[in-house]
Parts: structure tokens; C-alpha cells; sequence
């Protein structure tokens, strides 16, 4: 089994504000009618698609180790994201603050709302998608997901479709954009490393 990363607030106190915007953020409803597109191998028109994988190993043992991984939070929590609160195993419904804070800059981090849209365990598939609520810089939906394939090879595929929502993400679309790309190359590389 692999060492499920610690669910905790990136070893700080979490801003006085967090309970209530997570209740405010419960409330809502996701700010894209395409609940649930990334389980379809066809993501929707009007948004920009993202696809990436890498090869994890093969095996049972490899699919395991990296399922629970991700199922944990790992390819986020692995990436320097904190979550609040802090996440038990990702289960529909459940709603979070996805915490970032910009490289170098001493600004308030910013507190992103997503929903886990679905979850998958089956015997070779294992993962599971978030979708964007209220507040959210962007609109749409993002999945992780580790499979094996009939050779009993292991991949973690990161697939997502979205398009700027705020007026701060649009004003630095590039910025966004890049940093969208970044975001996804490290999650492959913390789910690679976790899979080993």
C-alpha cells in the first residue's frame, strides 16, 4: 500500500475565513453544465482540453500503490497545493478549498472551491475528477485517474477541459494558461515518483 500523503493544512493554521467560504462554497452548485464529462473519452465543445499521462510501471502492485495515491489527494497535497479541510479520501460530493499561492510573491494564498464530480475503483481503474464551483478562477472539470491496460501496464492520465472564468484569470490568460500546464506536468511527476 502506498504511503497515503499527510492530510494535513501544510503544517499551518488555516486562515480564520476558510470554514466559513467552504460553507459558502457547499452551497453552491458547479459553474459548468457538464457535470461529469471527463469520465467520456470526448470532452465537450467550447472549452479548452488538456490530456496528459505517463507510463507508472506494470502490475497489480504498481496500480494499487498509485490508486490509493491519488484517491488520497496525493498528486495534489504532492504538488504543494493544501486543501481545506484537510481531505480524507476523495469521496463524491465533496467539496474543497483548493489552496495555491503564487512563487515568490507574499500575497494571501487564494482559495479555490471544487466539488469531487465522481470516483472510480474498479480492478484497473482507480481515480477520480473535480469540478469547478463559484469562485473558481476557471469553468469546467478536471480527472485523475490511474488504469491499467490489457497488458497489465500502469498509467495516470490527467485530463481536464475548462475556460477562464474570473476577470483576473482572463486578464492574464497566458499567465493562466501556463501555469494550468505546470499545475498537470507535476502532478504526473509526484504520481510517477509515489508509484515506484
Amino acid at each position: 500500500m502506498a504511503a497515503r500523503p499527510r492530510p494535513a493544512y501544510n503544517g499551518r493554521m488555516p486562515p480564520k475565513d476558510l470554514p466559513s467560504r467552504h460553507r459558502a462554497a457547499r452551497a453552491t452548485a458547479p459553474s459548468y453544465p457538464e457535470v461529469g464529462a471527463t469520465r467520456d473519452a470526448a470532452l465537450p465543445a467550447g472549452y479548452s482540453w488538456l490530456r496528459r499521462r505517463i507510463h507508472l510501471g506494470s502490475g497489480p502492485a504498481v496500480l494499487e500503490r498509485a490508486g490509493a495515491y491519488v484517491l488520497h489527494w496525493g498528486a495534489q497535497l504532492g504538488s504543494g497545493f493544501a486543501l481545506y479541510p484537510p481531505p480524507e479520501k476523495a469521496a463524491p460530493g465533496a467539496t474543497v478549498l483548493l489552496r495555491i499561492a503564487l512563487p515568490g510573491l507574499r500575497l494571501p494564498r487564494l482559495a479555490i472551491p471544487c466539488r469531487v464530480v465522481w470516483t472510480v475503483e474498479e480492478p484497473d481503474r482507480i481515480g477520480f475528477a473535480y469540478g469547478t464551483l463559484p469562485g473558481h478562477p476557471e469553468r469546467g472539470e478536471e480527472s485523475f485517474v490511474v488504469s491499467a491496460d490489457a497488458d497489465g501496464e500502469v498509467w495516470f492520465e490527467v485530463a481536464a477541459f475548462s475556460r477562464l472564468d474570473s476577470w483576473y484569470a482572463r486578464l492574464g490568460r497566458p499567465v493562466a494558461l501556463t501555469l494550468q500546464h505546470l499545475a498537470i506536468e507535476r502532478y504526473l511527476r509526484v504520481v510517477a515518483r509515489a508509484a515506484r
